[in-house]
């Protein structure tokens, strides 16, 4: 797991932007997804995505195994949200690590949320998402969506050989639907995949981002 790139890093951080002015698109009136409401804001933030992001959904849900279906959490994040979310972990890890350098806290910080000025939620990026039959039950893939390394135990992180033979199967499952249709997961999130933010840029060698940070009625 030392190896894997995180979020804070200078090769993610160095990604030039070229925005390409994408809308952001409800997910809730679509048919190949469902909408949990367990993060659901007044402006419906939450179900936003850009374009081209929905429609790699798309086709992730297309390659599902019969009776599967892809449940997303959140989508778009705005950057003030994206800000309160990154200082409040923070703030618990220094205080659970008050030895810790401001660049180590950064670091570790930046395992389970992006900073604000990368965030991939916050150029409506990034998804987090996971399995749920077509009846609504959630799979088992390891750990609750959004589980902090501390919490799971490092569970969260993807390739964790910690979890169930249940887990980890549908882990593949989403994995290869996700990574087909084009979407790049964040190693330390399993439910966590983007497709045209920095870090999918730096993972699949695009030389640059087609978004940038934006906002809600942009």
């Amino acid at each position: 797991m030392s190896s894997i790139i995180l979020m804070n890093d200078p090769r993610v951080i160095g990604i030039p932007v070229h925005e390409c002015g994408e809308a952001l698109i409800d997910l809730r009136p679509l048919p190949f997804v469902d909408v949990d409401d367990r993060l659901a804001d007044p402006a419906g933030a939450y179900a936003q995505l850009r374009e081209g992001v929905v429609w790699r959904l798309a086709r992730a849900a297309r390659l599902l195994p019969e009776g599967l279906r892809l449940l997303v959490t959140e989508g778009y994040r705005p950057l003030d949200l994206q800000i309160h979310y990154f200082d409040e972990y923070a703030a618990e890890l220094r205080k659970a690590n008050p030895d810790w350098s401001d660049a180590y806290l950064h670091q570790q910080t930046s395992r389970s949320l992006s900073p604000p000025e990368v965030g991939p939620h916050v150029a409506g990026a990034a998804v987090d998402l996971t399995l749920c039959t077509t009846s609504g039950t959630e799979l088992d893939l390891g750990t609750p969506v959004n589980a902090s390394p501390e919490e799971s135990e490092g569970a969260c992180y993807m390739d964790c050989d910690r979890v169930s033979t249940t887990a980890r199967r549908n882990r593949r499952t989403l994995t290869a639907a996700l990574a087909t249709a084009g979407l790049v997961n964040y190693p330390t999130e399993w439910w966590h995949w983007s497709y045209g933010d920095r870090y999918w840029a730096l993972a699949t060698d695009a030389g640059e981002a087609r978004y940038g940070p934006m906002t809600l009625d942009a």
